[in-house]
């Protein structure tokens, strides 16, 4: 497999790249990045062949699509793929009267959440000027999910972004300028729910099919399969530990792991060890096997970080590896994995 392998997208006519770039960091999630150094790491994915591009308001309040789209400029908009989201509508607040968990150094902008058909269509105007492009490739509902909300208010914005923000969604489909509609957020069970009930191409699921977690194989990705829709894949290391491995202090799903956890995963670094595999080698490619699974957008800031992902992806692993993980109980028997 190769990091700049073009797969196909679903349904949906797009080709995008098995490795994209998730660009969370360059919003300058949970530390500052230097312009420059944004835009010699864009530089580099594109030199990279990575040709998949994922951002969204919520990065920055706004900074990571103005880099991005800034860094973008210079190449042919008909040779990349390029998404982004709606759902959270940014409000300019005074300086200095902003503070967040995620970001650092941010533009003046609180994030006001909307998953009407109007926020919708003000979220993808907003989005267009500031990435400065005329379409958008993908566009997905943001966050529609338990894990964002709670469990009542997740009830009332998951209507709301079915019953009204879905319709502009579909409008712009049909519009062409935008070519795939979608949902991305942190539970495939919501993700499914969503598909049962709308016309929706793709997916963007954040952690929830990983080496550590296989849920999403008993019904909703064997209905993308069916549908033909396409997942793009984030979150791919569970937030740190299937790249850090079960060391002290390693998170999982954005907390410290629980020692279960940090059992499972020090039982596959084990196997990992066995063939001198990095273990997030494997967690990378495990999730590029699945038939629905179009691509992987690990975020990186760096020109180094976004070098050893790449090797990671394109490094070669044995099929008698993923028998062993599967033999010893630490994946699903029917789990794909890498031919």
């Amino acid at each position: 497999m190769k990091a700049s392998q073009k797969r196909k997208f679903g349904r949906t006519g797009l080709e995008v790249t098995a490795m994209g770039f998730g660009t969370a960091p360059i919003g300058n999630q949970f530390r500052a990045v230097p312009e420059q150094d944004v835009r010699d790491v864009i530089q580099h994915a594109w030199d990279a062949g990575l040709r998949y591009f994922d951002t969204a308001p919520m990065y920055g309040h706004g900074l990571s699509e103005h880099r991005l789209g800034e860094s973008l400029r210079k190449f042919p908009r008909d040779e990349y793929v390029l998404s982004t989201k709606v759902g959270r509508l940014l409000k300019p607040v005074p300086e200095g009267n902003l503070t967040s968990f995620f970001w650092v150094d941010m533009p003046p902008f609180e994030v006001v959440h909307d998953y009407s058909y109007d926020g919708c269509m003000r979220s993808f105007e907003d989005s267009l000027q500031r990435l400065g492009v005329s379409r958008i490739d993908t566009l997905f509902i943001h966050d529609i999910d338990v894990f964002s909300h709670g469990p009542e208010q997740q009830k009332e914005h998951f209507r709301t972004a079915m019953d009204s923000g879905f319709k502009a969604l579909e409008k712009l489909r049909s519009e062409g300028v935008v070519k795939a509609i979608g949902v991305g957020c942190n539970e495939w069970q919501v993700c499914e729910a969503a598909l049962r009930e709308r016309d929706f191409d793709c997916f963007l699921l954040a952690g929830r099919y990983t080496l550590l977690e296989q849920d999403a194989l008993d019904t909703f990705l064997p209905l993308c399969e069916e549908r033909d829709v396409a997942i793009v894949l984030g979150g791919g290391f569970n937030s740190g530990i299937l790249a850090t491995g079960a060391v002290k202090g390693a998170h999982y799903n954005y907390s410290e792991a629980e020692p279960d956890i940090l059992e499972r995963v020090s039982k596959i670094e084990a196997v990992c060890k066995r063939y001198e595999i990095p273990l997030a080698a494997a967690a990378l490619q495990f999730v590029l096997a699945h038939p629905a699974i179009s691509t992987n957008i690990p975020g990186t800031r760096t020109k180094s970080h976004l070098d050893q992902n790449v090797a990671l992806i394109n490094q070669e692993i044995p099929a008698d590896f993923w028998t062993d993980l599967k033999n010893e109980g630490l994946i699903r028997d029917n789990a794909p994995t890498p031919a």
